[in-house]
């Protein structure tokens, strides 16, 4: 109990010193700040293309690279790919064209230009927002769950299927809500044609891809150890192991079969702009350990001290999430070093580094705020001394110190522990590996450090990375076609030539976020080529709303939705090309709609309450103003959110349940057939669970309407001497 008790407290400490230590600034000092997360490339199977920003070339995707706004990815026939951003899982299909309008620390937007992208959102906070945009419409998810947003060949028709959470779709001046198990077809561009109904048990390889993908996360022993806000924590459990160490608490180590293996070796490095120089890992797990947390060396084997796990909430205790960092390292100076290696080139033998230990304090090469330089540290280390990253601030950022000789670094004398290569093999994204230079132990340790990366300007393979050329180019029209947006995107980022410039205009560092703003805005013609804003829009009603139907035709309406879906879906996971004056296979949706359904007491989906995002991502209220007792409707109101709440609880409870299920037959290593069936089970109550909630809904509106009918008013009765029209034979 008392180890527990101190383990609390010490992360109650180091909450409180981020806030503590956290100054006061301006406005204008955040914009310095780039971006505290990135979007990692996970997996990528088949033939898999990747577009740098500020690039026109496309190169094979490989995978740890960062993505950040700007980055285009194409999955080709049979290919698929998969990406991670803190609490988010973004899987592409085959065919797919994607990219990021904008990725910062409130807002991941997306462009889906094509193709078929499975979202899974497993925490969203209050000031974060997640976009996708399609050529005709944008889907805001306003609740952490499951997403399948499909476009097709065309693009002009969006298939947008919520398994689990809520969006909202907006486009052709309407916005309609997608609430949990309802599967929607939106057509048409400048105005939508939308249809809602359940959907049904069809899931298709990509979709059961998808769901294993998700249960690996679930089970994932590493989040026991790291923040499960670091990216790529999921690939520690089957390629190393945990275990308790003195000093640093649990730490992880690789398992490797390399003699000498030591970290920063085996990859390559990338320039990815505002952060400059990049490492990227050739080894599938090579994301978290470096870029979050510390390397220490323990009974001469390498282990990584990670960020601590996310912290119970503390009232007045401010969470910092773990900050990204494109390369935890020092660099080595010295005769046998070009550390100080000017533009272009000259002098030296070529770079060298090593990897920080949990007391360094890193120093980024960009510009940055005091405040960042504190958080990029404390949030990735739990032993690092406060007075240090203000000692070390002083000297490197305020009195420009460009070699710190008072400072002794962790990892700089541990065996095996520099590595270096040539100025040609680290400009040009080579394998650091097969172009090492030996160094000498003696002179290394002896030799000054700089906290910051070499001033080495980067050159076109710099940023294209280590993907090969020649890799499969998307169809012209996919990536040209423009998409809807509900909020504007910046412009888009500059091209490498003038990035370059800026590079060797501020002395070989990556320029500040001010000088990119600056050349941005001459993109700002181009960004609205390829991004319309959508107009804007009033809560509409689609077809087969959920609340216009009688509870006995559930069962035929998820048969409907299945059919509809399964005529949608192509071998390309794309749904058909649909007009809003010809709508295909007119027959599988639901002919029991009433004709008139605007009439109807309006979807009760739109009246949820939204007490866990922003008033700003809340959808527009679409509840009939034509009552007249508002009294009445506020009643009403309240009795469909509390209803509503009691089945979000109830279906919380089914789900742990589920998942305490599938825990215990993980343990008993049940067979494949009994996981089936397993599967099955928990999908049917679900259904279950789902058409009792709706057969609740119908009956608490069908009470809601008697109670509406008695409070209305008589009709007008005419007047006793009010003659009578003549009757015309």
């Amino acid at each position: 109990m008392r180890k527990h008790l101190l383990k609390f407290a010490s992360l109650v400490s180091i909450a409180l010193a981020v806030a503590l230590f956290a100054p006061q600034r301006a406005a204008a000092d955040d914009d310095e700040d780039p971006p505290s997360r990135v979007a990692r490339l996970s997996y990528a199977h088949g033939n898999v293309s990747f577009n740098p920003s500020g690039t026109d070339d496309w190169v094979s995707a490989v995978v740890n690279r960062p993505l950040t706004t700007g980055d285009k990815l194409w999955t080709d026939n049979d290919s698929r790919a998969e990406l991670h951003l803190g609490s988010a899982a973004i899987r592409l299909s085959n065919n797919t064209g994607f990219s990021f309008l904008n990725l910062d620390d409130h807002m991941a937007q997306v462009r889906l230009t094509e193709g078929t992208l499975n979202v899974r959102v497993r925490r969203l906070e209050q000031d974060e927002a997640f976009e996708i945009d399609t050529p005709n419409l944008a889907f805001s998810i306003l609740r952490p769950g499951n997403y399948k947003i499909n476009v097709n060949e065309a693009g002009d028709t969006t298939l947008v299927t919520v398994r689990d959470g809520e969006g909202e779709v907006t486009g052709g001046g309407s916005a309609y809500t997608v609430h949990a198990r309802e599967s929607g077809t939106f057509a048409g561009t400048e105005q939508l044609d939308a249809d809602i109904q359940r959907f049904g048990n069809d899931d298709d390889d990509f979709d059961h891809w998808c769901g294993d993908r998700d249960r690996r996360e679930d089970h994932s022993t590493s989040s026991r150890y790291v923040s499960n806000d670091v990216i790529g924590y999921e690939d520690l459990d089957d390629n190393g192991g945990w275990r308790p160490v003195p000093e640093y608490g649990t730490v992880w180590f690789p398992h490797t079969t390399v003699v000498g293996w030591a970290p920063y070796r085996y990859g390559h490095w990338a320039w990815i702009s505002p952060w400059g120089w990049t490492w990227v890992d050739d080894e599938p797990w090579g994301f978290a350990p470096f870029h979050y947390g510390r390397w220490v060396v323990v009974a001469g084997v390498w282990g990584w001290v990670p960020c601590p796990p996310r912290p119970v909430a503390v009232v007045g205790v401010v969470y910092v999430r773990p900050v990204y960092a494109p390369a935890l390292v020092a660099w080595v100076g010295g005769p046998r070093f070009s550390v100080g290696i000017g533009i272009g080139g000259g002098g030296g033998v070529g770079v060298a580094w090593f990897p920080l230990g949990p007391r360094d304090v890193y120093c980024p090469s960009y510009h940055v705020s005091e405040r960042y330089v504190r958080n990029v540290n404390v949030t990735n280390t739990t032993v690092i001394n406060q007075t240090s990253i203000t000692s070390v601030y002083n000297n490197v950022y305020v009195n420009k110190t460009v070699n710190v000789t008072n400072i002794k670094y962790q990892n700089q004398t541990a065996p095996n522990a520099v590595t270096a290569t040539s100025h040609q093999a680290f400009t040009s994204a080579q394998p650091v590996s097969r172009n090492m230079v030996k160094v000498d132990a003696r002179e290394v340790a002896s030799a000054p450090v700089a906290p910051m990366t070499p001033s080495v300007a980067p050159q076109q393979h710099s940023v294209l990375g280590a993907g090969a050329s020649g890799s499969v180019k998307p169809p012209a029209a996919s990536f040209s076609r423009a998409v809807v947006a509900k909020t504007a995107p910046p412009p888009p980022p500059v091209s490498f030539a003038k990035q370059q410039q800026a590079v060797q205009a501020n002395g070989g560092r990556p320029p500040a976020i001010s000088q990119l703003r600056q050349v941005q805005a001459e993109n700002s013609q181009q960004a609205r080529a390829n991004v319309k804003i959508a107009p804007p829009a009033q809560p509409a009603t689609p077809r087969n709303v959920q609340s216009n139907r009688p509870s006995g035709n559930v069962q035929n309406n998820q048969n409907n939705t299945q059919n509809s879906q399964g005529n949608a879906r192509n071998n390309t996971n794309r749904p058909p090309s649909i007009t809003p004056t010809s709508p295909a296979n007119p027959g599988s949706r639901n002919v029991n709609a009433p004709a008139n359904s605007g009439n109807a007491p309006g979807n009760p989906g739109n009246s949820k309450g939204y007490n866990d995002r922003p008033p700003s991502s809340r959808p527009a209220n679409s509840y009939s103003s034509n009552n007249v007792n508002p009294q009445l409707d506020q009643k009403h109101q309240q009795q469909l959110e509390q209803l509503r709440q009691k089945q979000d609880q109830e279906r919380q409870r089914v789900e742990q349940q589920q998942i305490q299920q599938r825990q215990k037959a993980d343990q008993q290593r049940a067979d494949e057939a009994r996981q089936q069936q397993l599967n099955q089970k928990h999908e049917q109550q679900l259904q279950q669970l789902e058409q009792k909630h709706d057969q609740e809904q119908q009956k608490l509106q069908q009470r809601q309407q008697q109670e509406r009918q008695k409070q209305a008013p008589p009709p007008n009765k005419p007047q006793k001497d009010e003659k009578k029209p003549p009757q015309h034979g």
